[in-house]
């Protein structure tokens, strides 16, 4: 027995016609909140819905436009192209002459399109033709150019609250009309705290994942009947149980929210970089997880590691630097999965490393005195003399050669006459950079007491 028709998903029949039904984004419906007064005021004016999947991005283009009277035109960024745009545009244009009846173009997933594309919306946009929302999961600012984003209102939608995962749940039980209100279906608590855990937030993840369930035990119920002695095949008050293992057969692996080039990407490398830079193996553990668990490379990983290895531990460990490319190294030799454990190893390395950025700062010291010194010279003692006439212009004349020198330290001068004196590094005070303050200061003192013995002589 078929229930619906199978190409009308459950999340497709619950999605709500009005705003009474729309759960969560209460910033953005909720009572006085911007679309509700867009829509109670019929000002509604071109947007872009910025929110992760399943928050009810669709659903709330469909029910701005049953609210508004607007004729709904749903197009993909993915499927279509400017010539579809053109002919759509066409039809609206049409449509306000002769009805007076304005067009919501809704285009799901709208940072598809690369920016040229996105310039074809711009003049119906201006001209009023069309109205319209754009549903995005990457960050506009950085996904849609700036013509287009100057004329559209941005919202950005939340992750659905396990409180609305649980009550779309109920709702889509309860429902005679469109969900499973005519059967006797009873869900076990634990098998909701699974389906919500589960959906993450993604009321269309969790509808998926319930019409599984439920379908099957609806069948396996008939199967049941039909070889019974009864032969009583609809018995619709028969209560059926959804149990948590019939959820977790449901459920076949969470999907991880990661794309490699998208606003993901750079969010989760972050958060895994000030990880490792805040000393928290926990978090960096985490988000090391999700981007591999999402697919991301992990060569891009392990150079991220390395450059963490120089920009946050530096000299006050020196072996954070050949941990990260021994991780390198063998991200590379064994790939995916195996060598996550080599990845592991050294984002906890790099986590419990005691911290310094000395060297990127000294770096950007020297960095900042080539660019607001000229170009200056080296000193003369210190420039080889390969040939003749360039011992007689005093090339190498006065090296003293260190290895010859008490202490292997001579002492003299190596930058320019202009920045002599200048200071670009600062050892740290944690880990093996108070050895290299030592040392300094040492060769100082030495440095000074040889000066002072020259002027005495």
């Amino acid at each position: 027995m078929s229930l619906f028709s199978p190409a009308q998903p459950l999340a497709d029949r619950m999605r709500p016609r009005d705003l009474d039904g729309f759960y969560g984004q209460e910033h953005l419906v909720g009572k006085d909140r911007l679309i509700r007064k867009a829509i109670d005021d019929d000002k509604v004016s071109s947007m872009i819905l910025w929110g992760p999947p399943g928050s009810g991005k669709t659903t709330l283009a469909r029910v701005i436009a049953n609210s508004t009277n607007h004729e709904f035109v749903s197009f993909s960024a993915v499927l279509q192209g400017v010539k579809d745009v053109r002919e759509l545009v066409t039809k609206a244009r049409d449509r306000l002459k002769l009805s007076g009846r304005r067009t919501i173009l809704f285009v799901d997933e709208i940072h598809r399109f690369n920016r040229s594309q996105q310039d074809a919306f711009l003049p119906h946009v201006e001209s009023g033709v069309i109205i319209l929302i754009g549903a995005t999961t990457e960050n506009p600012s950085f996904s849609i150019n700036n013509a287009l984003l100057s004329r559209c209102r941005t919202y950005t939608l939340k992750a659905l609250t396990d409180a609305d995962i649980s009550e779309i749940i109920t709702r889509a039980l309860t429902d005679r009309e469109h969900g499973y209100g005519k059967y006797a279906i009873l869900l076990e608590n634990e098998a909701r705290e699974l389906l919500v855990n589960f959906a993450n937030g993604d009321a269309r993840a969790a509808l998926g994942s319930l019409e599984l369930a439920v379908t099957g035990s609806l069948n396996d119920g008939e199967n049941k009947s039909d070889n019974s002695d009864s032969g009583d095949t609809e018995n619709k008050d028969a209560q059926i149980v959804i149990t948590l293992d019939i959820i977790k057969e449901a459920i076949t692996s969470r999907i991880v929210a990661y794309d490699k080039s998208g606003d993901e990407h750079y969010n989760l490398i972050s958060a895994f970089h000030k990880s490792i830079r805040g000393s928290d193996p926990q978090g960096a553990l985490y988000w090391l997880a999700r981007m591999l668990e999402g697919g991301e490379d992990p060569l891009y990983i392990a150079r991220r590691l390395v450059r963490m290895a120089s920009e946050d531990i530096g000299l006050a460990d020196p072996s954070a630097l050949p941990q990260a490319i021994a991780a390198r190294d063998a991200a590379h030799f064994l790939g995916m999965p195996e060598c996550n454990c080599a990845l592991t190893q050294c984002a906890v390395y790099l986590a419990t490393a005691p911290k310094s950025n000395k060297c990127e700062t000294a770096y950007a010291a020297a960095v900042a005195a080539v660019r607001e010194t000229r170009n200056e010279s080296p000193p003369m003692h210190i420039l080889n003399a390969p040939t003749k006439l360039m011992k007689e212009l005093g090339y190498h004349e006065g090296y003293q050669y260190d290895h010859d020198c008490p202490d292997s330290f001579s002492g003299q001068e190596y930058l320019p006459d202009a920045l002599r004196g200048s200071v670009f590094y600062e050892p740290g005070q944690y880990g093996y950079e108070k050895e290299i303050q030592k040392r300094l200061a040492y060769w100082q003192r030495l440095k000074e007491k040889r000066n002072n013995n020259r002027h005495e002589k």
